[in-house]
């Protein structure tokens, strides 16, 4: 089949107007093209009143060589590529080795443990919080009563802190092997709604989530793995360069020569364990920052003018950079169109936020992080964990501010741009629960970050009307916006200095988000699949 890219057509175009556009871009006639199947949508709003979708198919034709060769050299005209996955080796029949090991069950971990599982090599994972239901109550628990179970969370149990998130599904990663396309089909085959298959943005929302974990776990049982939850690795038995055993919570010594280590971003425990038993890891960078929100229909407007509330469109995001004069980067970070801001503590006596979005995406606000650019060498040279303790002090911090009791501090961009606490909110109201305090983010934030952001607001106010308006609100604070380490790996994706240790996903520093963890949970499922069954 041949893919053609980049076909471009007015928002309102009438449903017989692909094909002949196809013949017209490709200078064919209609008796020469014989199946056309939709492969992406998106859509060009550059020109808010002439809005276009854009189109990618794949399609049959008569003569699909002398369509390629027509159009050499056109990058929007070429052979479709293969998006089919094998797998790369399979364990023999019958096979009983030491069974592998996934330590977490968010996205990395889950299609990880489900490609071990397809192989034939009946994982053991190994997950510190509960099975999603129990867990999802939990996280209500800190929304509705201020209640944290540390173990159970926005950030802890079955599906990761991505079950709790507006369930984005798309990626910049290079992916040359359709990895994602693997994810994705993984995902529909699990309950997924199918056009995250086609659309340019595909997101799932929580609630879809939360029945997709369910549905992968069951497939990855039914191959022969194994859950074991409300389960925490607290120590990690290494002897001559090499994994051993795993010291469990339960009290167990589980042997255990082959383990991908996808613990996601807050397991800060884990890190800290690591590290002392020697697993080299480095400082990264991240972001820290707040959640700024504004009503729904105000972003529509100022992305979509005339056509905001189309259908075809949904509702609006947007992504904004800008390199403040302190030298530092500020950037929108997970926007979430028609969501809410959400509870994302997992330790007690600190506040975090994150966005949530279910998939109609029908809420009344829209919320992103509103971030600011950490870089170890500038900030904290020389210390692994000194990334992490800054994300501790800042969400202490905003605990005492928020009063407490699990409330989070919040302001108007008004107040906060003339440097005023705030002490009431005005036509923006907060969707954070259990609830948002009026007062200074100042108290919070380090001044660096907040001279940043005052930078910033103007101007992005300035590329999306209304985003700086007085009554917009920011919520802190945005710490976990990925990983503050890297557990540094070599080619074969093991620890550089611990053989069999598998660094995996947006904990281990190789992901940030759902389908690039998904993805690397794939590659590390791959080669500790060829080390494990020796081809």
């Amino acid at each position: 089949m041949l893919r053609l890219s980049n076909l471009t057509l007015p928002l309102d175009h009438a449903a017989d107007a692909v094909e002949p556009a196809i013949c017209a871009r490709l200078g064919i006639g209609a008796q020469e093209l014989r199946r056309v199947q939709l492969v992406r949508r998106g859509n060009d709003a550059r020109k808010k009143a002439a809005i276009r979708l854009v189109y990618t198919f794949d399609l049959e034709l008569t003569d699909e060589a002398a369509v390629l060769a027509a159009h050499t050299g056109d990058q929007h005209v070429r052979p479709t590529p293969a998006t089919s996955y094998t797998f790369p080796v399979m364990a023999p029949d019958g096979w009983q080795g030491v069974r592998p090991v996934v330590i977490g069950a968010g996205p990395c971990g889950l299609l990880a443990a489900l490609i071990l599982a397809q192989m034939g090599l009946r994982p053991i994972i190994i997950e510190r919080g509960k099975a999603v239901r129990e867990r999802t109550k939990d996280t209500w628990g800190l929304w509705r009563r201020g209640s944290l179970e540390s173990e159970s969370n926005a950030q802890f149990g079955e599906g990761g802190a991505g079950t709790f998130s507006d369930g984005k599904l798309y990626s910049r990663i290079k992916d040359p092997r359709q990895l994602g396309r693997k994810v994705l089909n993984e995902f529909v085959a699990a309950g997924a709604p199918p056009e995250i298959l086609t659309e340019a943005h595909p997101h799932v929302g929580t609630f879809r989530l939360v029945t997709m974990v369910m549905s992968i776990r069951a497939t990855i049982e039914a191959l022969g793995g194994e859950y074991r939850f409300g389960t925490r690795v607290d120590d990690f038995i290494i002897a001559d360069g090499a994994i051993a055993a795993l010291v469990l919570s339960t009290g167990e010594t589980l042997p255990a020569r082959q383990v991908i280590l996808a613990v996601g971003h807050s397991a800060r425990d884990t890190f800290e364990k690591l590290h002392a038993r020697g697993v080299f890891m480095e400082a990264k960078p991240f972001a820290i920052g707040v959640r700024i929100e504004h009503p729904q229909g105000w972003i529509d407007k100022a992305r979509f003018g005339p056509n905001a509330g189309n259908r075809l469109l949904g509702p609006a995001a947007y992504s904004l950079s800008h390199q403040a004069p302190n030298g530092r980067a500020v950037y929108s970070f997970c926007m979430c169109p028609g969501g809410r801001v959400v509870a994302a503590a997992s330790e007690p006596g600190r506040v975090v936020t994150n966005g949530m979005s279910q998939y109609s995406r029908a809420e009344f606000n829209a919320n992103s992080g509103l971030v600011v650019d950490i870089n170890p060498e500038r900030d904290f040279p020389g210390d692994p964990l000194a990334g992490m303790r800054l994300q501790r002090t800042l969400e202490e911090k905003a605990f005492v501010a928020g009063g407490s009791n699990y409330h989070a501090p919040g302001q108007r961009v008004g107040d906060f741009l003339a440097r005023q606490p705030s002490t009431a909110f005005g036509v923006v109201e907060p969707s954070y629960k259990p609830g948002v305090k009026p007062t200074d983010l100042c108290d919070v934030l380090p001044a660096f970050v907040t001279d940043a952001l005052r930078a910033a607001l103007p101007v992005f106010g300035r590329q999306v009307p209304g985003y700086d308006h007085p009554d917009a609100v920011m919520t802190g604070v945005e710490t976990r916006t990925s990983a503050p380490v890297r557990i540094r790996r070599g080619a074969d994706l093991q620890s550089v200095n611990t053989r069999g240790l598998y660094p995996a996903g947006e904990g281990a520093g190789y992901a940030g988000g759902i389908l690039s963890a998904a993805v690397d949970g794939i590659k590390v499922a791959e080669a500790l699949a060829a080390e494990l069954v020796g081809q």
